[in-house]
């Protein structure tokens, strides 16, 4: 009992230090402290209640929260305080994101808020820009490998120019997200040269020992992560005369976070990106963040005890910036990202919905929607409160991570099908006849296992189709192109698009000249961005044209009904074709039905598919054609064009 009240006595003396106003000014702030705190000190107590500095980190973490909450200016407030009185914001259907690389796509952080314009005409108002803090030319990882978490990388501009754009995206109704890699540092961070040059706080900072019996046994139950360019996860560094924990690359150091003055760090780390202005923090590979010998060290519990904790910590200090747990694991893994238990819808905010984006590239090589079905069980658990980041693809590669089980319930084989999809996309020859362009990433020749690499365009056929100079062939690839995207905006979550993909851009080889760049094919798909290729979407006629126009279309749509809303309202349709995926989109009593057609045939779904549902209709609108359909009887059928979709009104 005495120590609680030391510890009460402490805290009172951190808010009288600090010159809180208790009933005033910062009287909200105070009032989430204490709500949140038995919370933060249980967290706390589970992951360090047995180290001897547990109580003073304790207190200093308390301390980084009201600095935390002291350093975000009257405007950033102002925001939260309008987040929170719309509740759960991030749920919106009027958001729609892109993710960038700030040099491809603009050159600069200087020169961003010029393109701005094209942005909003298309109708994207939530940028997630690339890793764009300090990190070494040639072991970068595309950023992912931070040499200074506080420094913008000269390659991109400033802090300064940072925050002056964050401040005219505000101005323009925009909202921003950066990355924050809470697993590693580069290894020229200054924590790591200074664990090099001797100092053994710092080498606590990072999983290093002085000889191979500890990760030898680390290594028994971890699985590679890129056995191709970084196999096994640790490297000898002469400098120190240890081994370090190197689960990514060589020259990415794992944090140590079972030693707490790493979670304070990094802690006031997100809280200086909170306080830039960001809206959505992503948190990069979060399943990888806590390591325990005799374990893959990957989605452990105390992971999700620590995410928890840090999600604690940023409702206290900096409440209107969200979180996203970037979990590539697989579907029943990946729930857990959004909380349990107690901590349901307490975790993440967003994760992405890596399963479903997988599971389209299946049924666009396949035709068929058996599979994705199968895994809507696990994916449809997502609790309220929480979101998806849906997506056709990213910057990095399209992994396979669907179950088999998902597989063999769809009477397929696990192994063939799985090979076939490889084959499909990649361009090895194999699938001679197939129309993607891509390549294979981290392909694993132990397991057979690898990954997909290539532009959203060229995997959809239209790299083939310029090349061979084949119109119909270019206009099926403009229809794919769609149908991807359109499946992604109305399925239920936060619609990112990646840029390029709004006008068609197809595999960028320059990487292969680039020594920093050469030995990982993801670079294809991160092109370097053409403008003039970009301002031919304001000709009528071209595949820019009409690329642009569509995808600005189906935003619109879905801005224009609140029932795309995140309200975790998504069912599936009885699967009367296995050719079409339908999903229905309910709020009270409207409804949506929403029809992908993934086959290169035309496909016909029996007008029961309705009927069945327990809702009268007798008429359907269609928001993308603007057709209206009569609802026949029960052996007629509504027909789709080859990937072909629609966005159906019940009339």
């Amino acid at each position: 009992m005495s120590v609680e009240i030391t510890r009460t006595e402490k805290i009172t003396q951190l808010f009288q230090v600090h010159s809180l106003d208790i009933q005033g000014a910062d009287r909200d702030f105070v009032t989430r402290f204490h709500n949140s705190l038995p919370k933060i000190q249980g967290l706390f107590q589970e992951l360090y209640g047995v180290h001897e500095e547990a109580e003073s980190q304790l207190l200093e973490l308390l301390q980084s929260l009201i600095l935390g909450y002291q350093g975000r200016e009257e405007s950033l407030r102002e925001r939260d305080r309008n987040k929170d009185a719309e509740g759960n914001w991030f749920l919106s259907q009027n958001l729609a994101g892109m993710s960038m690389y700030v040099d491809r796509f603009a050159g600069s952080l200087k020169t961003m808020p010029s393109k701005l314009s094209h942005l909003q005409d298309l109708g994207v108002n939530f940028l997630h820009l690339m890793p764009l803090f300090e990190s070494p030319q040639g072991e970068s990882d595309g950023g992912y490998a931070v040499s200074n978490f506080r420094k913008v990388d000269p390659r991109f501009g400033t802090l300064e120019e940072l925050i002056a754009l964050r401040k005219t995206m505000h101005g323009q109704g925009m909202f921003l997200m950066l990355d924050i890699v809470l697993n590693h540092t580069s290894h020229l961070h200054e924590w790591a040269m200074k664990a090099k040059a001797g100092d053994q706080e710092y080498q606590n900072y990072y999983y290093t020992y002085e000889n191979r019996w500890i990760p030898n046994e680390f290594e028994q139950a971890m699985p590679e992560i890129f056995p191709e360019s970084a196999p096994g996860n640790f490297t000898w560094n002469e400098e120190m005369k240890r081994w370090v924990m190197t689960v990514f690359h060589n020259y990415q150091w794992d944090l140590n976070f079972s030693n707490p003055k790493v979670l304070q760090a990094m802690v006031e780390t997100m809280l200086f990106y909170a306080n830039l202005g960001i809206d959505l923090l992503r948190i990069d590979a979060p399943a990888f963040i806590w390591k325990q010998t005799g374990t893959s060290c990957q989605n452990l519990p105390q992971a999700h005890t620590l995410l928890r904790l840090i999600k604690q910590c940023v409702q206290v200090a900096t409440p209107g910036m969200a979180l996203l747990g970037e979990a590539i694991v697989a579907p029943k893994d990946i729930m857990n990202y959004f909380g349990t238990g107690d901590y349901v819808a307490q975790e993440c905010d967003f994760a992405y919905n890596a399963t479903q984006m997988a599971l389209q590239w299946d049924m666009l090589a396949s035709g068929d929607t058996s599979v994705m079905l199968q895994a809507q069980a696990d994916i449809l658990r997502k609790p309220y409160g929480t979101s998806w980041i849906t997506y056709s693809r990213c910057h990095d590669d399209i992994g396979l991570g669907y179950e088999d089980a998902s597989i063999a319930q769809a009477g397929k084989d696990p192994y063939l099908h799985r090979r076939f999809l490889k084959e499909y996309y990649s361009f090895s020859g194999e699938q001679w006849m197939s129309p993607a362009r891509g390549a294979l990433f981290s392909s694993n020749p132990k397991t057979g296992d690898a990954r997909i690499s290539g532009t959203l365009a060229s995997l959809c056929g239209l790299e083939k189709a310029l090349y061979e100079g084949n119109g119909p062939a270019i206009e099926q690839s403009i229809q794919k192109i769609l149908l991807m995207q359109a499946h992604s905006i109305f399925l239920g979550g936060l619609p990112m698009l990646f840029y390029g993909d709004e006008v068609g851009c197809t595999n960028d080889y320059r990487y292969q000249q680039d020594p920093g760049k050469s030995y990982d094919n993801r670079w294809m798909h991160r092109p370097l961005l053409d403008w003039e290729k970009v301002n031919r979407r304001k000709t009528e006629g071209t595949l820019e044209y009409q690329l642009f126009e569509g995808t600005k279309k189906l935003l619109a749509i879905r801005k224009s009904m609140e029932l795309f809303a995140d309200l975790s309202n998504v069912s599936w349709m009885t699967p009367h074709n296995r050719h079409i995926a339908g999903l229905i989109r309910r709020k009270g009593e409207e409804r949506r039905y929403c029809l992908f057609n993934f086959s290169d045939q035309p496909a016909g779904l029996t007008w029961y598919a309705f009927r069945e549902q327990g809702e009268s209709a007798t008429q359907l609108l269609d928001s993308w054609t603007q057709t209206n359909y009569s609802v026949g009887p029960d052996h007629e059928h509504l027909v789709l064009e080859p990937y072909g979709f629609r966005i159906l009104e019940p009339r």
